[in-house]
């Protein structure tokens, strides 16, 4: 569980910002506005941000796999889960999303004008909340 002030910073690709369309995989149609933040592994493990994989599918919790999140800007404020795996299996999550709705950061990013490059600082503020802050 990540503590209070853990953070890290990531910089968005273009594949972050269009993650409906820019996928490295076919397993279904291509679906505009999808977005995520990714996980760094290193910050991933140091931290213990977990996927599903950790609880068994269906078994979200908070501050373990979901996180209250806003951003400092005031634009943004949902629920994210922290889900996927580098590794097939791994309890060590690689994206956040805002839970039910892959679309979720679109409105945030497109206010800000966010773009590939961007930078984005994700800080723990609680163990069960986070706050991102565009850089």
């Amino acid at each position: 569980m990540a503590n209070v002030g853990n953070s890290f910073i990531v910089t968005l690709e273009e594949n972050h910002l269009n993650w409906g369309i820019k996928r490295y995989t076919n397993s279904r149609p291509t679906i505009l506005g999808e977005t995520y933040i990714p996980i760094p592994s290193q910050s991933s493990k140091a931290f213990n941000i977990f996927n599903s994989n950790k609880l068994g599918k269906g078994n979200d919790e908070l501050g373990i796999n979901l996180f209250e999140a806003r951003s400092s800007d005031g634009i943004y404020q949902g629920i994210v889960k922290s889900q996927g795996a580098n590794k097939a299996g791994s309890p060590y999550a690689k994206q956040f999303s805002e839970v039910g709705n892959l679309k979720g950061f679109k409105h945030w990013f497109s206010s800000t004008n966010v773009q590939p490059g961007t930078k984005i600082k994700v800080e723990w503020t609680s163990p069960t909340e986070i706050i991102f802050t565009i850089l």
